[in-house]
């Protein structure tokens, strides 16, 4: 493949269809690309043309760290995409290369140091342990999604914003909705809108704050011309999406836990290997559907080989990094004591997830909180009967209905 492809030959182009995938099943059509080729050529359900798909971890890394592959020239074209809520707004940082992305995610930054994160770690054990309090006090059964697994990142990520509890409903309302495009691109637009308000007039009212909450930390970058209004309501608007979306990878793992006994008993007998097991599963569950971002040659690259050409469109795979046999052994296998465990949940490169040290910290209290104060957690349905979200853009159980 490697000379026809440097002499102008091309591999085909795959269509890649938005799938429904039930449980935590790997997506069949991205296994057969992992198989067919380090670099393939993918057609998604939305926008227009093709674009090559890089799948191995090592190409993973370097491509997610090379400035020749760029974001914001993905501004004004028509790419194809998995679906239409992959366009974001201009000025948006997911489409900033450095060194702008660079100046939009250093207004955020401090409050994701470990310092902060770690502040949290009391409240938020606090509002978790007032959350399992009530489900064991309704008695079960109850459906785990609804009781702990949502509520919690969702009242984690508005106090890390700053969001004041009148607001916070509706914030987690509008972010259920964007992550998900089920319910046409519409409805998401407006529920983007609507949470754009609100994140404005709170920025608006802190630009002569102190606080160390993000609206506030924004609120004083836009009060010293360092951001304007529109990029520090985007930065706002990623940073709580991105909270919520916790609450969907901690039902997978929660899933995988409460149909695995053999992996539940372990993490019961030996808490010491749980945040070892947190990051195993977060290697191991598919937590997203399809790919996200696109990103832009800006010269021709050659990669194993295959010249991409300028002006292609490239997508990563972090989802088929993370089963890399080359890097992890056995890679379809849960392992708790999988060392080094390099994987890419959160990404890599300059767009690497900010928050990945707060979703390590929730998914670590509330495994230690669900597996200690409830002896007996199962499922209260067979496994196969727990509704799974349709069209979300990142994937966990709709319900979790468990017992005890």
């Amino acid at each position: 493949m490697t000379e026809r492809t440097l002499t102008g030959a091309l591999p085909p182009v795959r269509h890649w269809p938005a799938l429904h995938l039930k449980g935590v099943e790997f997506d069949p059509v991205l296994a057969e690309l992992m198989r067919e080729g380090p670099l393939t050529r993918i057609q998604l359900a939305d926008g227009e043309g093709w674009a090559w798909l890089v799948t191995r971890h090592d190409d993973v890394r370097a491509v997610t760290d090379d400035p020749r592959f760029s974001r914001a020239a993905v501004r004004g074209r028509q790419v194809t995409r998995p679906s239409p809520h992959f366009s974001p707004a201009a000025g948006a940082v997911g489409l900033a290369d450095p060194p702008d992305h660079t100046r939009l995610r250093r207004a955020v930054a401090p409050a994701f140091t470990a310092r902060n994160v770690e502040r949290l770690r009391d409240s938020a054990r606090g509002m978790l342990d007032e959350l399992v309090t009530e489900m064991l006090g309704d008695g079960p059964p109850a459906d785990l999604t609804e009781a702990v697994l949502s509520p919690f990142p969702a009242a984690v990520v508005c106090e890390l914003t700053g969001v004041p509890a009148d607001d916070r409903r509706s914030m987690h309302t509008w972010a259920g909705l964007i992550l998900s495009s089920s319910h046409g691109a519409e409805v998401g637009e407006r529920a983007e809108d609507e949470m754009s308000a609100c994140f404005e007039r709170l920025i608006g009212d802190r630009r002569d704050g102190t606080g160390e909450d993000v609206t506030s930390l924004l609120g004083a970058a836009v009060g010293r011309d360092e951001l304007t209004m529109d990029e520090a309501v985007g930065l706002a608007v990623l940073v709580q999406i991105g909270g919520e979306a916790v609450a969907h990878n901690s039902g997978q793992m929660f899933y995988i836990l409460l149909t695995r006994p053999d992996l539940y008993e372990q993490l019961r007998a030996d808490p010491g290997i749980r945040p070892r097991a947190v990051d195993e599963l977060l290697r191991y569950i598919p937590h997203r559907s399809s790919v996200g971002l696109s990103r832009i040659a800006m010269e021709d690259v050659e990669i194993r080989g295959v010249r991409i050409r300028e002006g292609d469109a490239v997508y990563v795979s972090y989802l088929a990094a993370n089963r890399d046999p080359e890097v992890f052994p056995d890679p379809e296998r849960i392992d708790f004591s999988r060392s080094p465990n390099p994987h890419l949940s959160f990404g890599s490169g300059p767009h690497r997830c900010l928050g990945g040290m707060l979703a390590r910290l929730e998914s670590e209290l509330m495994v230690d909180a669900l597996l200690d104060r409830v002896p007996g957690l199962r499922l209260a349905v067979p496994a196969d009967r727990v509704p799974f979200r349709r069209g979300a853009l990142i994937r966990g159980p709709e319900a979790l209905p468990v017992t005890w």
